[in-house]
């Protein structure tokens, strides 16, 4: 597999992604084909915008002929599809966009790969396709009960990828992340948004009790779990890649203040979202059959987080004072007045 289609390569895994895989080898190419919706940044992949090795194209995986056109021009070997809607809130808000790119789109580029005769096709998925747990930890085997539209659309994405594996003998495999992240994570999300409000001062919305329990899952590790699926995964299997760090999400919240020496009085507790999974886990024992372990703790991996933010406003303060303000307020206006 030497030369790599990587779809959303422009987002947060994605990008962080391209850049492990570039440090890690020298004898691949990677394209990155990304449609550049409000969470595709490319100055999530400036550093490495000159390497030779590098190619960008702009484009919707739900765009037909444009997928044919980089899988011919690019004589591309294996695909990693990173391309999603990934925000739960925003799911709810307005599902349309998360059924056309998360499953349609998955649907055009299967079908285009299978077409192309691509030796390997990964789908990057979730481990909310499982819905919640209360207890024990989520196998690859078990059910898929998904309970917000983004995690629906993630599971009909699998299923198709099943489905062609299944029905068109197609190589592909699937990994299962928990929750991720690292330096450039787009700040809708929980820590990104609570570690750029509270440089700022300003409160932390957090909802209902902030006792619901996430598996933490630092950005490089997973990326070095989809880079061992895609090289030793089995074909027509799934991994589930968790980060074996369950925490309630106020604790992590409470960690992140202390290191960034604030105030616990930012934490505002806000009405819940609704469908609102309570715990996530996983079983990771087939992805550490394969050989993968964690690079680092989980306390040294906040540390180094929250320094990314504190040492690189440029990124994310021009992020926040465009889309994100109308986003913003339409989801935690109400709340916290």
């Amino acid at each position: 597999m030497k030369n790599i289609m990587v779809t959303g390569g422009a987002g947060f895994i994605g990008s962080n992604f391209v850049r492990y895989m570039l440090s890690k080898y020298d004898d691949i190419n990677i394209v990155v084909y990304d449609k550049l919706t409000y969470a595709g940044n490319l100055d999530n992949l400036e550093d490495v915008s000159q390497d030779m090795r590098y190619k960008f194209v702009r484009g919707d995986i739900a765009d037909r002929n444009a997928v044919a056109g980089v899988l011919a021009a690019n004589r591309v070997d294996a695909v990693v599809n990173f391309a999603a809607e990934s925000h739960v809130d925003r799911s709810i808000l307005d599902p349309d966009a998360f059924i056309k790119t998360d499953v349609m789109g998955v649907y055009v580029l299967l079908d285009e790969c299978r077409k192309h005769r691509v030796d390997r096709f990964l789908q990057v998925s979730t481990d909310e396709v499982y819905g919640t747990i209360e207890e024990g930890f989520f196998k690859e085997g078990d059910p898929l009960e998904p309970n917000s539209p983004y995690s629906a659309s993630k599971a009909g994405g699998e299923l198709l990828v099943r489905s062609y594996h299944v029905t068109y003998g197609m190589d592909a495999v699937i990994t299962r992340g928990s929750n991720t992240f690292g330096p450039y994570q787009y700040p809708e999300k929980l820590l990104p948004l609570f570690i750029t409000n509270a440089i700022d001062d300003q409160p932390l919305p957090l909802y209902g009790d902030g006792m619901q329990v996430r598996d933490w899952l630092y950005v490089e590790d997973h990326c070095s779990g989809i880079d061992l699926v895609l090289h030793k995964g089995k074909a027509g299997e799934a991994y589930n890649l968790g980060g074996e760090n369950e925490r309630h999400n106020i604790d992590v919240i409470k960690q992140m203040l202390a290191v960034l020496g604030k105030p616990e009085s930012l934490i505002t507790l806000v009405v819940d979202r609704p469908g609102h999974d309570r715990r996530y886990a996983l079983d990771n024992a087939k992805l550490h059959a394969l050989g993968w372990e964690h690079s680092r703790t989980f306390d040294k991996a906040l540390e180094q987080t929250v320094s990314w933010y504190v040492e690189n406003e440029w990124w994310w303060r021009k992020i926040k004072s465009g889309e994100f303000r109308e986003y913003y307020e339409r989801q935690y206006g109400s709340r916290l007045k």
